[in-house]
């Protein structure tokens, strides 16, 4: 296996919603949620449960990292020889939360990856808007 040296690269989404951190996190953290706006799932919001997302074009696997409800939740992405780290931050403000994406530890070798990645998260977001829209 070559290690390759030099920086990895970040995908970083943020976004204001109009909506409480605990109804947020409540959309990152419960699996039938997960699933509406993202994947199916078999998350737990517990430290080092390993969990996969499922897809028709794959998995992927992942081991929880962070779990502070309402403020941080972190995870291993690991798909298709991509090995990454997904942290949500939340942070409440007067009018709502500002969740924060990052994805890091893509490899310069990875831009195909990388580039997916990029565009993949802001859909993702937009249906995680639509789901916080109509849940209670």
């Amino acid at each position: 296996m070559n290690k390759t040296s030099g920086e990895t690269l970040s995908v970083v989404v943020e976004r204001e919603f109009l909506y409480p951190p605990e109804k947020v996190w409540r959309a990152l953290s419960q699996p039938h949620l997960i699933e509406e706006w993202l994947i199916k799932n078999d998350f737990k919001p517990v430290v080092d449960h390993r969990f996969n997302l499922r897809a028709d074009w794959g998995a992927v696997d992942c081991q929880v990292l962070t779990v502070k409800p309402s403020e941080v939740l972190a995870y291993t992405w690991a798909a298709y020889g991509v090995e990454t780290v997904v942290t949500w931050t939340l942070t409440p403000t007067g009018t709502g939360t500002i969740l924060r994406m990052e994805q890091s530890g893509f490899r310069s070798d990875q831009q195909q990856a990388f580039q997916g990645a990029k565009g993949g998260w802001q859909r993702f977001m937009d249906s995680l808007e639509s789901v916080l829209g109509r849940t209670d």
